[in-house]
């Protein structure tokens, strides 16, 4: 139950129990004159300060007037309070949502470079969460609203761009802004719904990077033709974690530890050098990503495709290689600023 909605029934509350108290009121003071029905048409009717006529004989009983202005009075100030409330949540329940969701439509509009999430299940909702760790920006697609409004109050803070509709219809999708977003999550609870998916948004979005999730072994290569990117599989991923619970639970513990820490929030991410970055040339030593970002280079990858693991200070970087660092995301938004920042000027300070 919402805070408006409390409210409104506390002030329906309190007018109801002016009504017994008026009514129960005026059968004591008249001593059984005037019968149940009476009296409660009488204080309804002081209440709302309508006053057709008083009870008859009324003016005979002492008291009964009196009552009667104190009803008036405490009647004008509790219709207030329940208009008032029922105003409020109309404009909060109605209005309130209508601009809410004007106001999400508009923002995803003006996203680019944004990832869709088709569906928020067990699988989209730890997606979600590293997108938010990371801070990427991102759109959800569900067909249930009232799970996306929950979901966006404990992960996101209320601030979740979502769609409330079908991953698998094409509508669903346009309003997710899937022309301009740079890659897709098909994480939909069956296979053949993120076959559908994954073939709309190709569709779409040729650029997109999309990996799409895979339940049935089979069904991953049928992803990779249908215009997917790459596909994960709960289980693969699920058996070869429990293997290395066992064989190497020090090197798992510690990648557990890298991704809970609230803290610093660690994270393995990738950085690419674009062509004419003043870091082309340079030797990973001559360049501030130490000094400046406090990032790891655990490895990059060249214009071959092939990596180059534990680079030596003295690699030389090359446009077209991609950087995979090891560090905070602070030190991840600072450098790829940094990257995009040297994009055509002078040598990056040190």
């Amino acid at each position: 139950m919402t805070a408006s909605i409390r409210r409104l029934v506390a002030a329906v509350a309190a007018l109801l129990s002016l009504v017994a108290m008026g009514t129960v009121g005026y059968w004591c003071l008249g001593h059984g004159r005037w019968s149940l029905a009476e009296c409660a048409y009488m204080t309804i009717i002081t209440l709302s300060t309508v006053g057709f006529s008083e009870l008859v004989d009324m003016h005979h009983v002492p008291g009964a007037r009196g009552l009667t202005v104190a009803l008036i009075v405490s009647g004008v100030g509790a219709l207030a309070y329940v208009q008032g409330n029922l105003t409020a949540l109309l404009v909060e329940g109605v209005i309130g949502q209508a601009y809410r969701r004007n106001r999400m439509k508009r923002m995803i509009e003006a996203l680019s470079g944004h990832v869709v999430v088709a569906g928020a299940g067990a699988t989209g909702r730890h997606v979600i969460e590293e997108l938010v760790a990371t801070r990427t920006p991102f759109v959800v697609i569900d067909r249930d609203e009232g799970h996306l409004k929950h979901l966006s109050d404990e992960v996101a803070e209320g601030k979740m761009l979502y769609v409330h509709g079908d991953a698998t219809h094409d509508a669903a999708l346009q309003r997710a802004n899937i022309k301009t977003a740079r890659g897709v999550v098909a994480a939909l609870t069956h296979d053949k719904d993120n076959l559908f998916v994954t073939l709309s948004a190709r569709a779409m979005n040729a650029e997109a990077r999309i990996v799409a999730k895979v339940v049935e072994d089979e069904a991953g290569p049928k992803m990779i033709k249908a215009g997917a990117s790459a596909t994960v599989s709960p289980t693969m991923i699920g058996g070869r974690r429990m293997a290395s619970e066992l064989i190497r639970p020090e090197v798992t513990e510690f990648l557990d530890q890298m991704l809970k820490d609230k803290t610093r929030n660690l994270r393995l991410e990738e950085i690419a050098i674009p062509a004419g970055s003043s870091y082309v040339g340079l030797a990973i030593r001559d360049t501030p990503i130490r000094s400046k970002t406090r990032l790891l280079v655990v490895a990059l990858r060249d214009a071959s495709r092939s990596f180059i693991y534990n680079p030596e200070p003295e690699q030389v970087l090359a446009a077209g290689m991609t950087l995979i660092v090891m560090g905070d995301a602070e030190g991840v938004i600072h450098l790829r600023q940094l990257v995009s920042d040297s994009v055509g000027g002078g040598a990056p300070s040190p």
